[in-house]
C-alpha cells in the first residue's frame, strides 16, 4: 500500500496572551489523529505558528514599551509548558512574521494580482487624530445606535445584541487615546471574492467529497445565497489597511499592509517550508505532489476564513487547495461559557501544576469528540467517573490484577495461550480493526467506546477465570500462567488501540511489556510464550476530588468599593501628607548593577545600584523571597535616595528600593520590585 504524505495544521493562535483550553482541546484533537497516521506508518508534518500580526499586537508592545516583535517574542516563549505538558508533539512551530511568510504571502498576493483577482477602492473609516492612525472596529466604542448603551465596540453591542458598522456608533471614541475619531478616505485593495470564477470555484470546492462536514456545508451555502433583489451571497475582502500597521507590506504599494487574516493562514504554508529547511526536504516538491494531504483543523468561529477565502486565494495563486478542513465546536465547562470569576475557566496550566494528567485530560476530551462541529462540555463530575472507572477500575486494572503473578510464579515470562483463551484474543482483534476507522474519521468518542466495550470483555474474563484463586491451587499452575498469559496479551491489544488518544500512558506499558513502540500492525500479533515482562508497578493514579475543587476554585470575590477605598492591599491608606512633605523625599531611578545573596540571611539580598553618582550604592532589601539575584543584574528601579544610611549587621546601607506587596503576607504572598519604562536613566528623580 502506498504511503499517505500528510501536512497537519491547526489555527493558528494570536500571539497576545497565553493558550487557554480551547487551543488545547484543539491541538489534542489534530494530535490522535496525527499519532494515529504515524501509528499506520504514514508520513506526516504537523505544524503551527504564532499568529503575530495586526493592530492589537502593535499597540499592545507600544503599551509595554518594547517592539512587536519582542512582545511576540515574549509570547512565544511560554508556549513549550503548555504542548509538552499535554504531549502535543508538533514537529515545528514557528511565526507569521518569519522570513517564509513574507515571502510567500507577497508571491501569492502577485499572483492573486496578475490573475486580475485585485481591485482597489477608496473607502471612509473613523481616523484617530491623537493616535494619527486609522482604527480597527475593536479600537472605536460608542453609544450603541439600537439600544442606547454606552462603551459598546464598533462592529456588535454586548448588551443588545445588534451588529452595525462603526459609523453607526453614537458618541463614538477612540479606545486608544478617547479622542472622538474623524472619517477620512483611504485607497484600500481587496481580493475579488465575488469574481464569477471565484463564486465557481468555491461551489465546486466546499461540495466536494471530504472536504467539509456535512453540518458545516450546510452553513456555508447561506453565504452564497443571494435574495430576490440581487442582494447578499460572496463579497469582496479588504486585504488592506494603512500604516501605522504591524504587518507584511503589500508589494508596490508604500504605506500599505496586508490585513492580518491575509497572512495568518499562509502562515501554515511558512511554518512547513521553515520545517523543511531545517529536515533539508523540498518544499516545493512536496506541495506540488498531487498525492500530498492537505488537512487543517479549526474552530467554528473561524470557518468563514478558512472554507472560503484561503481555498480561493490558493487557487487562484496556482497552489494546491486543502483536502479537508476539520471544524469543531466550542468548550464550555458544566455547560456554560468559561468565566475564571465564575469558577467555570479551566487554565491548563493549573491543571498540570496541580499534578493532574494530561492523559486523563486527552482521554476525556477525546471521549466527547465525535467528528461533527458541536460543541464539547466539560462536567467535573463526569470527567472524574471516565476516568476512575474507565482508565482504572477497568483498563489498568486488567494488568494490576495478572502481572504481579507472571512475576512472581514464572519470572515474568509469558506461556501459552490456550485454545480456549485464544478465542478472546481473536474476538479482540476483529473488535478492535476497525478502531482505526473511527480515528481516521475523528470519531473518537465511538472508538473509546468500542475499547471500552472490549476492555470490560476481558475484565469479565479475568473474573471467571480467578487467577487469584488458581494462584492458591499447587497443581493449576500451567493454567495460571495461561489465564495471565492471555490477559496480558489482551492488555497489550487494548493499549495499542488506545496509544494515539494516550501517549503516556502507552509509552509505560510499552516500557513494561518491555516491546518496541506500538504500531496498529501489531493488532495482528501477539507477543507469544517465552516472551519476558518487566516488574508491574502502578500506572495511573485515580482523579482526587480535592484536585478538581482547586482546579475550578472560583477567583477571589470583588472587594466592595467602600472597602477596597479603606483598605487597598490588606491596609489602610496613611495619614494625608502635603506635596511639601512628599518633596523631602528623594526618588531615584537606579540600575541594579550587581546582586547577591547576604550569607547569614535567608530574607535580604545585597544590590550594588548605578544612580547616576560618581560611585554606586549598597543597599540591603528583604526581597530574597521573591527574586534570585541573577534575575535582577541589569534591571532598572525606584530608589529612596535621600534615606539616612543605616548601619545593619551585614554592613551599611545607603538607601532603599521600592516593591509593592500585600498586609498580609501569608494570605496573599508575593513582593514585586518597582520598575520603571524603558527610556529611564539612572539619576533621574521620580516627580
Amino acid at each position: 500500500m502506498t504511503q499517505r504524505r500528510l501536512f497537519v495544521t491547526t489555527a493558528l493562535p494570536y500571539a497576545n496572551g497565553n493558550f487557554h483550553i480551547g487551543h488545547i482541546m484543539e491541538y489534542i484533537q489534530a494530535d490522535i489523529w496525527v499519532r494515529y497516521q504515524r501509528m499506520k506508518g504514514e508520513e506526516v508534518h504537523f505544524v503551527c505558528a504564532d499568529d503575530a500580526h495586526g493592530a492589537p499586537i502593535m499597540i499592545a508592545a507600544e503599551k509595554a514599551g518594547i517592539t512587536p516583535q519582542a512582545f511576540v517574542a515574549n509570547i512565544a516563549a511560554g508556549r513549550k509548558p503548555y504542548l509538552d505538558g499535554f504531549n502535543i508533539a508538533f514537529d515545528n512551530w514557528h511565526s507569521t512574521d518569519g522570513p517564509e511568510n513574507h515571502e510567500l504571502a507577497q508571491g501569492i498576493y502577485r499572483s492573486l494580482r496578475d490573475a486580475g483577482f485585485i481591485a482597489t477602492k477608496t473607502i471612509e473609516q473613523f481616523f484617530d487624530p491623537e493616535k494619527n492612525m486609522f482604527l480597527p472596529d475593536r479600537f472605536i466604542k460608542g453609544d450603541c445606535p439600537k439600544c442606547g448603551a454606552k462603551d459598546q465596540y464598533g462592529d456588535s453591542c454586548e448588551s443588545c445584541g445588534a451588529v452595525y458598522a462603526p459609523t453607526d456608533l453614537k458618541n463614538p471614541y477612540s479606545a486608544l487615546s478617547g479622542a472622538t475619531p474623524v472619517m477620512k478616505s483611504s485607497e484600500h485593495y481587496f481580493f475579488k471574492l465575488s469574481d464569477p470564477r471565484c463564486v465557481a470555484f468555491l461551489e465546486a470546492w466546499t461540495h466536494a467529497d471530504g472536504h467539509l462536514q456535512p453540518e458545516v456545508l450546510n452553513k456555508i451555502k447561506e453565504w452564497f445565497a443571494k435574495s430576490e433583489d440581487g442582494t447578499g451571497g460572496l463579497s469582496d475582502w479588504d486585504i488592506s489597511r494603512d500604516a501605522p500597521y504591524f504587518g507584511i507590506e503589500i508589494p508596490d504599494a508604500p504605506g500599505k499592509y496586508f490585513y492580518v487574516w491575509l497572512d495568518a493562514p499562509i502562515g501554515y504554508l511558512a511554518s512547513l517550508k521553515n520545517h523543511f529547511g531545517k529536515i533539508g526536504k523540498d518544499f516545493d516538491a512536496f506541495m506540488a505532489d498531487p498525492a500530498t494531504e492537505q488537512h487543517h483543523f479549526i474552530g467554528k468561529d473561524i470557518t468563514y476564513f478558512h472554507t472560503l477565502f484561503w481555498p480561493a486565494m490558493l487557487h487562484f495563486s496556482g497552489r494546491k487547495t486543502p483536502n479537508a478542513v476539520h471544524v469543531h465546536g466550542f468548550l464550555t465547562v458544566s455547560g456554560e461559557k468559561m468565566s475564571k470569576s465564575r469558577g467555570t475557566g479551566l487554565d491548563p496550566l493549573k491543571y498540570l501544576k496541580l499534578g493532574m494528567n494530561p492523559d486523563w485530560l486527552r482521554y476525556y476530551i477525546a471521549a466527547k469528540l465525535n467528528g461533527r462541529n458541536e460543541d464539547v462540555d466539560f462536567n467535573a463530575e463526569d470527567f472524574m467517573a471516565r476516568v476512575n472507572s474507565d482508565l482504572v477500575g477497568k483498563f489498568v486494572n486488567i494488568a494490576s490484577r495478572t502481572a504481579g503473578f507472571i512475576n512472581k510464579r514464572f519470572a515474568g515470562e509469558l506461556g501459552t495461550v490456550g485454545a480456549e483463551d485464544q478465542a478472546l484474543l481473536e474476538q479482540l482483534k476483529t473488535a478492535l480493526t476497525p478502531v482505526t476507522a473511527m480515528y481516521e474519521s475523528l470519531d473518537y468518542a465511538r472508538a473509546l467506546r468500542e475499547i471500552m466495550t472490549q476492555t470490560d470483555r476481558v475484565n469479565e474474563y479475568v473474573a471467571h477465570h480467578k487467577p487469584w484463586e488458581l494462584a492458591k491451587q499447587p497443581d493449576a499452575n500451567e493454567r495460571l500462567q495461561a489465564v495471565c498469559t492471555t490477559s496480558i496479551e489482551a492488555f497489550r491489544l487494548l493499549s495499542i488501540a488506545l496509544k494515539p488518544v494516550m501517549p503516556a500512558l502507552t509509552a509505560g506499558i510499552e516500557a513494561f511489556l518491555q516491546v518496541r513502540p506500538f504500531v496498529f500492525s501489531d493488532l495482528s500479533t501477539i507477543l507469544g510464550a517465552g516472551h519476558t515482562i518487566g516488574g508491574y508497578q502502578h500506572l495511573m493514579q485515580r482523579v482526587d476530588a480535592t484536585q478538581l475543587d482547586a482546579l475550578f476554585e472560583a477567583a477571589e470575590p470583588t472587594v466592595p468599593e467602600t472597602t477596597a477605598i479603606a483598605t487597598p492591599g490588606g491596609e489602610a491608606l496613611a495619614p494625608t501628607i502635603t506635596i511639601d512633605d512628599f518633596a523631602k523625599i528623594d526618588l531615584r531611578i537606579a540600575c541594579i548593577v550587581n546582586c547577591e545573596p547576604v550569607e547569614g540571611s535567608t530574607k535580604l539580598l545585597r544590590l550594588t545600584l548605578d544612580v547616576g553618582e560618581a560611585q554606586t550604592r549598597n543597599v540591603f532589601s528583604g526581597i530574597a523571597s521573591a527574586y534570585q539575584p541573577s534575575d535582577l543584574i541589569g534591571k532598572y528601579t525606584l530608589m529612596v535616595a535621600n534615606l539616612a544610611p543605616r548601619k545593619m549587621k551585614f554592613g551599611v546601607s545607603e538607601g532603599m528600593v521600592l516593591a509593592g506587596s500585600h498586609a498580609d503576607e501569608k494570605a496573599n504572598p508575593g513582593i514585586y520590585i518597582l520598575q520603571p519604562w524603558p527610556g529611564a536613566k539612572p539619576g533621574m528623580r521620580v516627580r
